[in-house]
């Protein structure tokens, strides 16, 4: 349909929008003309006596961007010659070295990959392409057909490249001006889904088939190696920075080792980036944005550091009371006072949190004194590309619940919470937050809102937290998943990893905090994903002496109370331990 739309169009403008033009005709070469502003075949017998012309015209158009378009005749010369696009076509060095130098061109790459397809040249040049042409995925994270998603990723890295949109991702832009050769991420982009739809792993199988096919089409083994890495591993950044702690050397050491250098690294960043942004655009926020920037910087670092040398926990932590302690010296904060508040702090929150953070937070609970109110600090964070929301007040097992209960019911998302308890018996706790529409929180009438009902509901921690009442949307409605529950150990942090998947919906975190209430568990941090209908979020829990919850009885009574704040009590969801 969509093909036989184009070349109705084209009829029109070529018979009624432009029926008054001179007729002059204007040979480009031998198997070209353009007539109207139109390119078209000098002869109807051109691509029979020169198949690669079915190519060829793709690399013309690039060339020649005053031309206006395809002629209606020609493009149905185009599709009834497809069929000389065999194996001999595809092995011939004239068709091999034509696909690579329309991939090479300074510009019209996506328009003409984008024609290739509505066209069926793509698929019938590449057969595995046509294999994912209107292959749909069901679900409300991809929005695209893969064919299509392929291409928007193509063309995301095509407008990074580009100074007029430069504004759009500027740190990317900057990134995309330094790499040596940028058809090896546009190849990456082209294979990193190819193989969706057979079973397997479709970044493995998809990788295999990258290396051969670039060294087919004249890329050295290096070049064709670095493609095959990226196919393999183009969701590893995106797992590292969503469902991970970052802030954790552990991972970021981890995330180094296996880019292995810079140049891939950065080859990642921009290709995860246009990932992200391809898949379904109302997912992309200055969140994720962040998250990816502050992961590719840290690895970065490591890489440059020494994969040899990793950088260890006391490290960071030095580092970041040394920052903290320059910035509240400067502001003529006794140094005393602030070291014994220090006392009763873990390493965990020197090691969570940033220099500049710790400063912040310090001088605010120094400012605070002896009150015995809660004290809540709401500001808006650029570099995270969130609102950060920081909680200090006596330590109660019921406050997580209370405070991602009443944030939820305020409308608002949360991103990320970390939860740390002082020996002082003080907790405090930082839970990162985006408004209903993903962006950061701008209006001091709003923060003032949220700081009054935060301190207000902590006021009386032994009230059961409420359930929000905001309605689940109707679209998310027609997808059902069933919870998956997962549990491990995590060693650095001397607690339980409780794995959440389930269907998305407002207040499932203010759920699943009422169900640890339930089960007497406290929660030292969540990590929070989601993904178009689908919630996979993290905890790291302990019980309520703060030890690992190992044991199978404890773990099976918390994923029952979960199921029935959940509504699944008489559901058998798919369960799985690790």
């Amino acid at each position: 349909l969509e093909r036989l739309n184009e070349m109705l169009l084209q009829h029109y403008c070529e018979d009624i929008l432009y029926p008054e033009r001179t007729a002059a005709v204007i040979p480009l070469n031998r198997r070209f003309q353009t007539y109207k502003g139109f390119l078209e075949v000098t002869g109807e017998n051109v691509f029979r006596r020169y198949p690669s012309a079915l190519l060829e015209l793709f690399l013309i158009l690039q060339r020649h961007p005053e031309i206006r378009g395809v002629r209606a005749s020609t493009i149905r010369l185009l599709r009834e010659h497809r069929y000389l696009i065999d194996d001999d076509f595809r092995n011939d060095l004239a068709n091999r070295s034509l696909f690579m130098e329309i991939l090479r061109q300074p510009a019209g790459i996506t328009h003409e990959f984008r024609r290739m397809n509505r066209y069926g040249i793509l698929a019938a040049y590449w057969p595995s392409f046509a294999l994912i042409v209107g292959r749909m995925q069901y679900d409300l994270f991809h929005v695209y057909t893969v064919d299509e998603h392929t291409l928007v990723v193509l063309r995301n890295l095509r407008r990074m490249s580009l100074a007029r949109c430069a504004d759009e991702l500027p740190y990317c832009h900057r990134l995309f001006e330094r790499i040596p050769k940028p058809e090896i991420l546009y190849l990456a982009a082209l294979f990193h889904d190819i193989a969706k739809g057979r079973g397997g792993d479709h970044s493995e199988l998809g990788a295999e088939e990258a290396e051969a096919f670039c060294l087919h089409h004249g890329l050295s083994a290096f070049d064709a190696r670095k493609v095959a890495w990226l196919v393999r591993h183009h969701l590893l950044m995106s797992v590292t920075a969503q469902r991970k702690d970052i802030s954790d050397p552990a991972v970021v050491n981890a995330f180094a080792r296996a880019s292995g250098n810079v140049n891939r690294l950065t080859y990642l960043y921009l290709l995860t980036v246009a990932d992200i942004r391809a898949t379904n655009p109302e997912l992309w926020n200055s969140w994720k944005d962040s998250l990816l920037t502050e992961l590719y910087h840290a690895a970065h670092r490591a890489i440059r550091r020494g994969l040899h040398n990793p950088l260890h926990n006391r490290e960071v932590i030095e580092e970041a009371r040394s920052i903290a302690a320059g910035i509240l010296d400067e502001e003529g904060i006794d140094r005393r006072a602030y070291e014994a508040l220090w006392s009763n702090f873990s390493q965990d929150y020197f090691l969570r949190h940033s220099g500049r953070d710790i400063a912040w937070q310090t001088a605010a609970i120094l400012q605070h004194g002896d009150s015995t109110d809660p004290l809540v600090l709401i500001r808006e964070l650029t570099e995270r590309g969130s609102t950060e929301i920081f909680i200090f007040a006596p330590d109660h097992n019921h406050l997580f619940a209370h405070a991602s209960c009443l944030l939820t019911s305020l409308g608002l998302n949360i991103l990320d919470a970390r939860i740390i308890t002082a020996e002082h018996g003080y907790t405090l706790d930082t839970f990162y937050v985006l408004d209903e529409e993903s962006e950061p929180i701008r209006s001091q009438g709003r923060i003032e809102e949220i700081t009054g009902a935060l301190v207000a509901a902590l006021r009386t921690p032994d009230m059961e937290p409420e359930e929000t009442s905001r309605r689940t949307p109707r679209r998310v409605q027609h997808f059902s998943f069933k919870p998956e529950i997962r549990f491990a150990r995590h060693d650095p942090t001397r607690s339980t990893r409780l794995e959440l998947i389930s269907a998305d919906h407002p207040g499932l975190l203010c759920k699943v905090g009422k169900a640890f209430v339930e089960s007497g568990v406290l929660v030292l941090g969540a990590r929070i994903a989601t993904l178009g209908a689908q919630a996979e979020d993290i905890f790291y829990v302990t019980d309520l002496d703060r030890r690992p919850i190992t044991a199978k009885s404890c773990q099976k009574e918390i994923r029952h109370a979960i199921l029935r704040q959940m509504g699944y009590e008489a559901e058998n969801p798919a369960v799985n331990d690790a």
